[in-house]
């Protein structure tokens, strides 16, 4: 949301071809500039690209700037495999680690939980490892065992954004990643829609408002720590949900916050700055919180 200011507007100048006299610059009279509200002379700046609030509950957009451009969204894709996943697995249910998995991350340059061939991890864990150090080994292995198979698996994110009524979302992957073919794209409007599903599920909800989570070594993995990438996470009433990053997407941020009794659900993308986009989300849902409870 923009707030443009009305151009000065010259009445002087029919006055001018009638006569043939020039009329005084005094004479000349700004057109009145547009009343704005209390709420618009505080609305945060964004820098970012594209950014997009709103209120969980009723679907009101409370803030939106170039919402329904089509660009990368990183990392953010991994909110989809979460949600994708735990449509049909159990958090109890059990995933071998392979040697594919963190080829995968390391060949692509993609953060990971460096996770370890051989390990077996619960559904549940691996949300932790998906979601906190934002592992492209661990959304592989979850594609790879879900899909069946990554193909397949994407196949499904892009049927579930269909289904959710995100008309502007392609996934080329589980992770975010760049590929040779594209690196897919979805826009700030869709990934709130999706955000707001997200949520809906417990443990998605959990481990994106986790700070960081332990796992002592067992028989089945080695120990393991990671720590979430969120620095809003602390912020008073924010809840998560997904940082992301490549060079073409920028930095981006799902977000989400409770205040009062309802939850508001935001997305920036392509900051410049990667901490200021926790700093412009955390302004945002302060502004939104108080329009929505006003």
């Amino acid at each position: 949301m923009r707030i443009r200011k009305a151009p000065l507007v010259a009445l002087a100048g029919a006055a001018a071809l009638v006569t043939g006299v020039a009329t005084p610059a005094a004479a000349q009279v700004p057109a009145a500039a547009p009343v704005m509200t209390a709420a618009e002379r505080d609305t945060p700046a964004v820098y970012g690209r594209a950014a997009h609030l709103i209120d969980a509950e009723s679907g009101d957009v409370l803030f939106s700037k170039d919402a329904g451009e089509r660009m990368p969204v990183a990392s953010l894709t991994k909110t989809m495999t979460a949600y994708v996943v735990l449509k049909s697995a159990k958090p109890t249910d059990v995933v071998r680690i392979k040697a594919e998995d963190v080829a995968y991350a390391e060949d692509g340059g993609g953060t990971t939980a460096d996770l370890r061939p051989g390990d077996r991890l619960t559904v549940g864990e691996l949300m932790y490892a998906l979601m906190l150090p934002s592992g492209a080994d661990a959304a592989h292995a979850l594609a790879r065992t879900y899909g069946p198979g990554v193909k397949g698996f994407v196949a499904t994110m892009n049927a579930t954004a269909r289904e959710l009524g995100m008309s502007d979302t392609e996934y080329v992957n589980a992770d975010g990643l760049p590929t040779p073919r594209g690196d897919g794209y979805s826009t700030a409007e869709d990934q709130a829609l999706l955000a707001v599903k997200a949520l809906q599920v417990p443990l998605i909800k959990e481990v994106a408002g986790t700070r960081r989570h332990t796992l002592a070594a067992t028989d089945d993995h080695r120990a393991y720590s990671w720590r979430n990438t969120n620095r809003l996470l602390g912020t008073p009433g924010a809840i998560g949900l997904k940082t992301g990053f490549t060079r073409a997407a920028g930095y981006c941020l799902a977000f989400a916050g409770e205040s009062g009794g309802r939850r508001l659900v935001g997305v920036l993308l392509d900051e410049s700055v990667s901490s200021r986009r926790f700093s412009t989300a955390g302004a945002l849902l302060s502004w939104g919180g108080s329009r929505v409870s006003a």
